[in-house]
């Protein structure tokens, strides 16, 4: 098959707009809001060449503002996803065909669609369906989502140039397929960027899908979807519904065309796909490739030379932009005895100043949790601590659904390390602290590695270098992101890859090279120019 032999270069990350008081970008996303509350939109799913309704509807709400409609979605059943692996596998022979090169410009110029004609909608949609504020979905729906697209036909291209040595008298290559079958990408709601990741990366590298995101990501998935659409998608090859994850399953998980899942969301679900696979194996044309980023419980770990500054001001990023509702989000730390008085005042004093409320005041830096599932599970954990003699919340800890899903940032202080918050993955703006005796240092990075099964995200901060090399090493399983002096969020496409281990999933690494090596089946082709005509070898002449 023709792979294509042009390079693509490496691309520069795409700059991140400030959105400041009186700047146009501020003025065209206000605009662009407003046109999607106006709009109403009855939301289909796209199944081959297909808009698909139903008439089964539900509202989509933003999360801040529970009782507006922004439109509704029809909720499709099995027959649909039937429909979408039947699209996709119609549509595979025409992709897989189609050149490198004119797979890659559609990916590209959708890129830059977002980047220029559909920016603000892209970011508005996102702060409506998943109430985030300006910057939060800027560095999302925009910056890290253009990345995804150009970084990855970039690392396609790489791979693409890598043969083998050809030695005297042959041709050896290498052409990288795709998997034989169809690909299900299945999306989170807290990043509109790994919506379109999940599904393109895979269509990219010569695969058809069939995507499921989140129903609280849906408003931002179709937008993305009519944009490939625009860029020249051809029908069949990514189709997006809107069905239950077990009702997916059963179609998909069942087929002998399954030929891989690409999936973000929680280690429980992930596990229970793992073992679906596992048991449905002869079904299969052949093994299917498994990928998937799940959950965190994610730490900072603090030394007693560290600033306390830079400490509270990485704890009040890295745990509470976007509701702590990020995959990497700070949820449990580690502050030394002789630190904690003063980090502990930052803490209190910085989310007293914080504004809540709304993403359409862009002064509030804390939005609203995704829907009302997720507050009352995370009032659950913020109520048991209030309760229980070995915590205190010395932070926050206020809750009101009443006309949105607000949770104030909260910082609990654990006497026991091993108290359910410090462990359990919450998903929302609750950090948990351990105060430890500042000369128990390398004694608490046993606890750290040891305290939670999770191992995405984590960070060490001090100033101290030795104390920095002694937990690089120490906690090197911990977590596949780690981050020194900073907050363990923000990993940018081709700077840092994202993924962690343990619990944390399969580490296959978005934003990089990595990652689409999963997507190919690669075939060894060699030719001989002068095959030989004689079984016999020269070792077996008589003497």
């Amino acid at each position: 098959m023709h792979q294509g032999s042009f390079s693509y270069p490496l691309p520069a990350n795409e700059p991140v707009l400030n959105y400041a008081p009186g700047s146009k970008e501020r003025e065209d996303l206000k605009a662009a809001i407003a046109l999607l509350k106006s709009q109403k939109l009855d939301v289909p799913m796209y199944i081959g060449a297909d808009e698909v309704r139903t008439s089964k509807k539900e509202a989509l709400r933003p999360p801040h503002e529970h009782q507006f409609v922004l439109g509704k979605f029809s909720i499709g059943e099995k027959k649909h996803v039937q429909q979408a692996v039947n699209a996709a596998l119609t549509a595979k022979k025409g992709w897989e065909a189609m050149t490198w090169e004119s797979r890659a410009g559609i990916f590209l110029k959708a890129a830059d669609l977002i980047a220029t004609k559909y920016r603000g909608q892209m970011n508005a949609a996102t702060m409506l369906g998943q109430s985030k504020n300006a910057y939060q979905a800027e560095i999302d729906s925009a910056c890290e989502l253009i990345d995804f697209l150009r970084f990855n036909v970039h690392f396609l291209s790489e791979i693409y140039k890598q043969q083998p040595v050809s030695g005297a008298g042959m041709h050896n290559r290498l052409e990288y397929r795709p998997l034989e079958g169809f690909v299900l990408a299945i999306t989170p709601f807290n990043f509109t960027a790994i919506g379109g990741n999940l599904p393109t990366s895979a269509a990219m590298s010569g695969n058809v899908v069939v995507w499921k995101p989140a129903h609280t990501q849906i408003y931002s998935a179709q937008l993305f979807m009519r944009i490939l659409i625009e860029a020249g998608l051809p029908d069949g090859v990514i189709n997006l519904i809107y069905v239950d994850g077990p009702v997916v399953g059963e179609v998909c998980f069942n087929h002998r065309d399954f030929a891989g899942v690409h999936f973000t969301g929680s280690t429980g679900v992930f596990n229970h796909m793992w073992e679906t696979i596992g048991k449905n194996i002869p079904k299969y044309k052949s093994y299917p490739r498994i990928v998937g980023e799940t959950g965190g419980k994610d730490f900072v770990m603090v030394h007693k030379s560290a600033r306390p500054d830079v400490v509270a001001t990485a704890l009040l990023r890295g745990a509470f932009e976007f509701q702590g509702q990020k995959c990497s989000a700070a949820s449990r730390a580690y502050i030394p005895s002789n630190l904690w008085k003063e980090v502990k005042q930052l803490l209190i004093e910085g989310i007293s100043s914080f504004k809540i409320g709304s993403v359409e005041d862009f002064s509030n830096f804390i939005n609203a949790v995704i829907d009302e599932k997720s507050f009352d599970k995370i009032k659950g954990y913020i109520d048991k601590a209030r309760k229980d003699p070995k915590a205190r919340i010395v932070a926050g800890g206020s809750c009101d659904k009443s006309e949105g899903y607000f949770i104030q940032p909260t910082v609990i202080e654990a006497k026991d390390p091993q108290f359910i918050t410090m462990c359990e993955e919450i998903f929302g703006p609750v950090l948990t602290v351990y105060v430890y005796p500042a000369g128990s240092f390398e004694k608490t990075l046993d606890l750290v590695d040891s305290t939670s099964p999770y191992a995405l995200t984590g960070s060490i901060i001090a100033t101290d270098r030795a104390a920095i090399e002694t937990a690089t090493k120490r906690l090197s399983n911990a977590a596949g992101n780690f981050y020194i002096n900073d907050k363990p969020t923000g990993a940018v496409v081709g700077q840092q890859p994202f993924g962690g281990a343990r619990a944390s999933g399969t580490n296959d690494k978005a934003g990089s090279i990595l990652n689409l090596y999963r997507w190919l089946s690669v075939r060894t082709v060699k030719e001989t120019f002068n095959p030989p005509v004689d079984y016999r070898y020269p070792f077996m002449a008589a003497e």
